[in-house]
C-alpha cells in the first residue's frame, strides 16, 4: 500500500523517470546489439572490429558525460529533458543515415552519449534530488524504466529488421522519440516550478538549521574530493562490474545465438525473464535504501 499510496500522489514525476529509462533503450548495448548482424554486413567489419568501434564510442561518451551530466544543476529540468530527448532522436536518425565506419562511430557515439547517459542520468538524479524520505522507492521505480524497454523492444525491434530493414527501424524510432517524447516530457513535469521552488526552500531551511548549530549544511564535494576518498572507488567497482559483464553478453548475443543455433527472435523474448528479474531486485530493494 506504501507503493501504490506514493506512486499515486508523485504519478506524473515518476512517470517522467520511468519515461527517460524506457527510452534510454535506444541507446543501450541490448538494443544496438539487436542490428550487430546487419551492421557488420553493412560496413565489413569483423567482430573485433565491430565491439572495438563500439567500445570507442562508448568510452568517449562516457568522458563527455563528466562536462555534459552537471549541465542539470544550471538548466529548468524541463528544458534540459527536451533537448536530450531531441538529442536521442537525432542519434537515432545518424545511425539510419551512416554509410562509412566513421559515420557508424559517431551514431555509437551519439546513442551511448544521449541514450545510455543523458536518458538515465537525467532520471536518476531528478529522482534523487526532489525526493527526500521516498528517494530509495523513487529511484526504483523510475528504474524500471529499462527493464520495461528490455521487455518491450527487442521483439518488435527484430521483427522490424525482418519487415522493412535495419536501417528504417532505426529512422523510425528517431521520428517517433522526435514527435512524441519532448510533449510528453513536458506534460509531465508540467508544475515543476514549484516542486524546484520547495526544493529550494527545504535546501535554504536545512543549510540555516545547520548553521545555526554549528555546522555545515549540506556542503557539495568538489570532483577533486571524490576522486580522493577512497569510498568512491569501492563504489566504483560495485558499478562498474555489472556493466562489464552484461553489456559483453548483450553486445555479442547475435554471435552467442548463432554459436548456439538458436533464433535472435527467441533471444529476444529471453529479456523478459531477464527484465522481470530486474524489476523484482528494484521494487525489493527500493524500500531498503529509504530504510537503512
Amino acid at each position: 500500500m506504501d507503493y501504490l499510496r506514493f506512486v499515486r500522489d508523485n504519478r506524473r514525476f515518476l512517470a517522467f523517470g520511468f519515461l527517460f529509462g524506457l527510452c534510454s533503450s535506444f541507446g543501450q548495448t541490448f538494443f544496438i546489439a539487436l542490428f550487430g548482424g546487419e551492421l557488420r554486413a553493412e560496413f565489413g567489419l569483423g567482430h573485433g572490429e565491430f565491439g572495438f568501434v563500439y567500445s570507442l564510442g562508448t568510452l568517449l561518451s562516457g568522458l563527455c558525460l563528466i562536462w555534459l551530466g552537471r549541465v542539470i544543476d544550471r538548466v529548468d529540468l524541463r528544458a534540459f529533458g527536451v533537448l536530450v530527448a531531441l538529442g536521442l532522436a537525432l542519434a537515432c536518425l545518424l545511425m539510419a543515415a551512416a554509410w562509412s565506419v566513421p559515420l557508424l562511430f559517431a551514431a555509437f557515439f551519439a546513442l551511448r552519449l544521449t541514450g545510455q547517459g543523458l536518458m538515465v542520468h537525467t532520471s536518476a538524479t531528478s529522482m534523487a534530488r526532489y525526493f527526500d524520505a521516498g528517494r530509495g522507492k523513487a529511484m526504483s521505480i523510475a528504474a524500471l524504466g529499462l527493464p520495461a524497454g528490455e521487455m518491450l523492444l527487442p521483439l518488435p525491434a527484430v521483427a522490424l529488421i525482418v519487415a522493412v530493414g535495419w536501417r528504417e527501424t532505426w529512422a523510425a524510432a528517431g521520428v517517433a522519440l522526435a514527435l512524441a517524447l519532448p510533449p510528453l516530457c513536458l506534460w509531465l513535469l508540467k508544475g515543476h516550478g514549484a516542486r524546484h521552488r520547495a526544493l529550494v526552500e527545504r535546501t535554504d531551511r536545512g543549510e540555516a538549521a545547520a548553521g545555526a548549530a554549528g555546522g555545515e549544511g549540506r556542503r557539495q564535494w568538489s570532483r577533486r574530493e571524490v576522486l580522493r576518498d577512497p569510498r568512491f572507488y569501492l563504489i566504483l567497482v560495485a558499478v562498474m562490474v555489472p556493466s562489464f559483464v552484461i553489456t559483453g553478453l548483450f553486445f555479442h548475443q547475435v554471435h552467442l545465438a548463432a554459436a548456439k543455433g538458436w533464433s535472435l527472435a527467441w533471444l529476444a523474448s529471453c529479456f523478459t525473464a531477464y527484465a522481470l528479474a530486474s524489476t523484482a531486485a528494484a521494487l525489493g530493494l527500493g524500500p531498503l535504501v529509504d530504510r537503512f
